[in-house]
């Protein structure tokens, strides 16, 4: 341990690894194993499970089409939860009592608002915002630069997309652009949405559509392609 920066009633189990300038609130427990690196916050009664990775550096590898860019922090909010395998990047905001499931991936420039659940295995790209108390469930995988808004659920194994090139033209910060999913939207299981479609306030997207326009405020769309079937109330 390489901080002195720690709050009281602190619990700090074996083999955990934690780097220079990482500050510690109050109240907080580290499992074994973990990994804090460097300029990480943890805020008041943060607790964090065996395996998470708190500040990865992401890393192109001479790969990627998107170069990363980031700031070297990340701020954990008050009571949080960390499951075991995390991995969360710099440049990352997590509002206080959020639930990070086991085995989520979060990249760098994302904002999580209070009070939301991200569950097991899911995937948030780079440059995303989450509202608050929005719930993303299981192995769903949000792409990069997406908007979701406050109190929205997103269910199991949901896939959104951000380039309706499938990377042949490279990386175009312009036209690169994940869907918007407004305040109070549910979209239900297995759902695929295409880059840049807007879910509207209280839409719902039924279980399996593929939705490749816009979604009209309060309404249900289901299919392959999703079409309108009614408004909702509400």
């Amino acid at each position: 341990m390489h901080t002195d920066i720690i709050g009281e009633n602190v619990a700090i189990y074996e083999f955990a690894v934690i780097r220079p300038g990482v500050k510690i609130g109050d109240n907080v427990i580290i499992h074994p194993h973990v990994v804090i690196n460097e300029d990480v916050v943890i805020g008041d009664g943060v607790e964090v499970f065996s395996g998470s990775v708190l500040g990865k550096e992401p890393k192109g590898a001479g790969a990627l089409a998107r170069q990363p860019k980031f700031i070297k922090k990340l701020t954990i909010g008050s009571n949080c939860s960390i499951g075991p395998h995390a991995v969360i990047f710099y440049d990352v905001e997590i509002g206080s009592n959020t639930l990070i499931g086991d085995g989520a991936s979060i990249r760098e420039q994302c904002r999580i608002g209070s009070k939301c659940i991200i569950s097991r295995y899911v995937t948030i790209n780079y440059n995303t915002r989450i509202g608050d108390r929005t719930k993303v469930m299981d192995l769903t995988h949000i792409t990069g630069n997406c908007t979701i808004g406050s109190d929205v659920f997103i269910s199991v194994t949901v896939g959104t997309t951000n380039d309706n090139k499938i990377g042949a033209a490279g990386y175009d910060e312009d036209s690169v652009k994940g869907p918007v999913i407004c305040n109070g939207a549910a979209i239900g299981a297995g759902a695929i949405l295409l880059p840049g479609v807007v879910i509207g306030e209280k839409a719902v997207v039924g279980a399996g559509a593929v939705v490749t326009h816009d979604v009209a405020p309060g309404s249900l769309v289901m299919g392959v392609p999703a079409r309108r079937i009614r408004n909702i109330g509400g």
